[in-house]
This record gives C-alpha cells, structure tokens and sequence, in this order.
C-alpha cells in the first residue's frame, strides 16, 4: 500500500478492513483489500462520490477496485456505482426489481426529494445497471492472501434486499447496511418489511457473533451489543414477538 489508511481518506477498522462516513447524508463505503481483489461495499449517493470512493481505494491499495457490494437498493448507497467499470458488482437476489423503469424513476424521486441535485440523479439512475451477481443465500469472495469476504442475503428488514457482509478475522467486521443505524434512529420507508427486519438482525448477530466490529450504514462502528440493543428496539416498536 502506497499510503496509510487515514492518509488516503479510510478509517481502519481491523487489518485489510476500513470505511469512511461520507458527507451530507453521513454514508458509509467498506473497502476490503485481499493480496488480488479490493472489495468495496456501498458505492455512495452519485457519480462524484463514487469517483471520489474510486480514486481514495486506489490511492490507498495502488489497485482498482475489483469487487462491488451493494447492501441495498437506496440512492445513498447505489448512485455512485456507475464509476466502477469493469468491477465484479453484487446485490441480494431481486434487487434488479430495483431497477425495472417504475424502480429507477421512484430511485430518482427519492435521490431529489433527499436533496441530490435532479440533472445529477437523472444521469446516475440512467447508468445503473443491475448487479451481474444476485446473492440468494451465501457467496464467498476469495481476495488472495487468505483474506475472504462472505457475502449473505438476510434480509428482508430495511428494505426487501439487504445484503451483509462479514470479512472474517480478528476481530471480524460486519457491514450491515441499513439494517443498523448508529446516527439515528433506523428508518423505515415503504420499501421496508418491518415484521422481517428482527430476525434479519438475528442472521447478523450469527455472522459475526459477539466478538466482531459491526459497521452500520450511517454512524460510528458499534458492538454486538448495539445491534442487539437495537434489535429488540426494533421488535418494539413494530410489534414483533420473539
């Protein structure tokens, strides 16, 4: 690596594992880096964060990124995708229902009703293509030098597709998406399964177990015993039973 973590715009979460919080909507982007892929997850809220997301891993690694994960389909985290030509993309199986005219013109609704500016989400909707891999349980990505990323689907909660993935280590790291918020409180849009969205915080705790650093869609990483906190708030307030 060329530079460190901080230098080039990552905060290090454990070994080969970093994310950023980027600005405005307090987004956060996953970088995993194996000794022959770079896996980013989440690729920002349009084209020039994306290219900036682009530009910060290889400042970083000296590589292109070689594998995209999208951990849901919501402009915040999806806009930016178009900037990753060339890369491996993934998202929870179903997820390109997403992306038929009628989802690419509520994906646009929301990024101008969220404050994007129209010209910019129009050109970065009209770019997404839909993910080449559909996750419908488990998909391990080998990265080289023993470093491995699990992608799961287990959702749905946040949305009808949420994606996680667990890199494996010590400690292991969890991007979660949505799925967890720290900054705030979870939001739930007409997209969400909020009867599902317990249990699918149940599967996270099962990747990463009480050990692993949990890094949320939007807020600082937190511990298994945030989302657990946040697990049962979430049973609360929509009513789920055990």
């Amino acid at each position: 690596m060329t530079v460190t973590w901080e230098e080039s715009g990552w905060e290090r979460v454990a070994a080969g594992v970093g994310r950023c919080r980027l600005p405005v909507w307090d987004c956060t982007a996953g970088l995993v880096v194996g000794a022959d892929g770079v896996l980013l997850v989440d690729a920002g809220s349009g084209p020039r964060e994306g290219a900036r997301l682009r530009d910060r891993a290889r400042a970083l690694t000296g590589r292109r990124v070689t594998h995209l994960a999208l951990t849901h389909p919501h402009f915040d985290h999806l806009l930016g995708a178009s900037a990753f030509a060339g890369a491996e993309v993934f998202g929870a199986a179903g997820m390109e229902t997403a992306l038929t005219a009628r989802g690419r013109a509520e994906l646009r609704a929301d990024a101008v009703r969220h404050g994007l500016d129209a010209r910019v989400a129009e050109e970065a909707v009209d770019a997404l293509v839909p993910p080449r891999h559909a996750v419908s349980g488990e998909w391990t990505l080998e990265l080289g030098g023993g470093r491995r990323a699990l992608l799961a689907n287990v959702g749905p909660g946040h949305t009808a597709h949420d994606l996680a993935v667990l890199v494996p280590g010590d400690p292991g790291v969890v991007f979660c998406g949505d799925l967890v918020e720290e900054s705030g409180e979870p939001q739930a849009g007409p997209d969400a399964v909020p009867s599902r969205w317990p249990a699918a915080l149940d599967r996270l705790l099962e990747l990463g177990g009480d050990d692993a650093r949990y890094v949320p869609g939007h807020g600082a990483v937190v511990d298994a015993a945030f989302v657990r906190a946040q697990r049962d708030a979430l049973a609360a307030r929509f009513g789920v039973s055990d």
